[in-house]
């Protein structure tokens, strides 16, 4: 039975579990022969048009955390993974300010994360500009994560989670819509629809963790790019491991309630238990529904972004999301440019 769960559906460790997973063991294999001479990239166009009528209060209610999406992926990936013993993509260190004209926006109750907890609990925050709720459908299904806008030559970019647009592997996401500083079931800056959704070729085909990222160009929204709304955060590539960051989301599995957005803080160390993924892990108890939130490196959410909230495991205290090296630099670029 896997034990492994995604972006929060985790539970509360044991000071002890807690020390044996933050030991800093090497990460090891992550890539897939299969997809080395493929592009990186992978995008779909989807119908923007109707999926801010179609997401009622009642689905958007009634949506299903994303974690459930990838529970499957993290057994196939790590099998991949260590059976082609390659590693994540790691290019030159590139950070890009926010360029939109409009900085990163307000909202932050004050309140920081725990520290020096054993067992930390995630921090209420104040409602953030440009930090939101994903809703989208796959499979017939609903389903709501965590995304932030992020600085773009289109002013319309998005991130998320892989598995929050796209099945890993398998079929790319419809409905989709970002609802910025969401609170409550309020909605101030409205509810944008995705044109096209972009995701790493190794994800898209092969469901591979360790580029479990994805981008969302959203449409214009009363004449306006979200950007020019909300601003945006800039964002960094191939940084140096083991940063401390601040991570934030929507958690809406118990004991959340995915009303309000929640964040938590502390340095990454890598995934000892599948150091195949090349991810890292910091203290933290969001759920599901916090898949895709973002991870600000040295900072609070005016910061740049490096990560996204990925996955968990039962009965550790801890939330890993993917080193953000070469290939998922490509991905961003596509998006910010289309």
């Amino acid at each position: 039975m896997n034990n492994k769960k995604i972006a929060g559906g985790i539970l509360a460790a044991s000071a002890t579990v807690l020390a044996g997973m933050f030991t800093g063991v090497p990460a090891q294999a992550v890539s897939t022969t299969d997809d080395a001479k493929a592009p990186a990239v992978v995008s779909q166009a989807v119908t923007a048009g109707s999926a801010a009528d179609y997401w009622t209060p009642e689905r958007m209610e009634n949506a299903i955390p994303g974690s459930v999406l990838v529970e499957d992926s993290l057994a196939h990936s790590s099998f991949m993974a260590k059976a082609n013993q390659a590693t994540v993509e790691r290019g030159e260190h590139t950070t890009i300010k926010n360029n939109n004209g409009k900085g990163p926006g307000t909202g932050n109750n004050g309140k920081g994360p725990n520290k020096g907890s054993e067992t930390p609990s995630a921090s209420d925050e104040a409602p953030v500009d440009h930090i939101g709720k994903v809703f989208f459908t796959l499979g017939g299904s609903n389903y709501v994560c965590s995304g932030n806008a992020v600085t773009s030559n289109n002013q319309s970019t998005v991130s998320t989670a892989g598995h929050c647009l796209n099945e890993g592997p398998g079929a790319f996401a419809t409905n989709w819509i970002f609802v910025p500083a969401y609170d409550n079931g309020n909605a101030p800056y409205g509810e944008w629809t995705a044109e096209e959704l972009f995701a790493p070729t190794e994800w898209v085909n092969q469901g591979n963790m360790a580029y479990d990222t994805g981008f969302a160009v959203m449409a214009p929204l009363n004449g306006q790019t979200l950007g020019e709304v909300v601003g945006a955060s800039g964002v960094e590539f191939n940084a140096e491991r083991g940063q401390n960051y601040t991570a934030y989301g929507y958690p809406a599995a118990a004991p959340f309630d995915g009303q309000t957005l929640k964040s938590c803080s502390g340095q990454a160390i890598n995934d000892s238990i599948s150091p195949e993924f090349e991810t890292q892990g910091i203290p933290c108890d969001m759920t599901g529904g916090s898949s895709g939130g973002p991870w600000f490196i040295n900072s609070d959410h005016t910061g740049n972004q490096n990560s996204v909230n990925s996955y968990g495991y039962g009965g550790v205290d801890a939330m890993f999301g993917p080193y953000w090296g070469s290939v998922i630099q490509d991905v961003y670029s596509q998006a910010s440019s289309s």
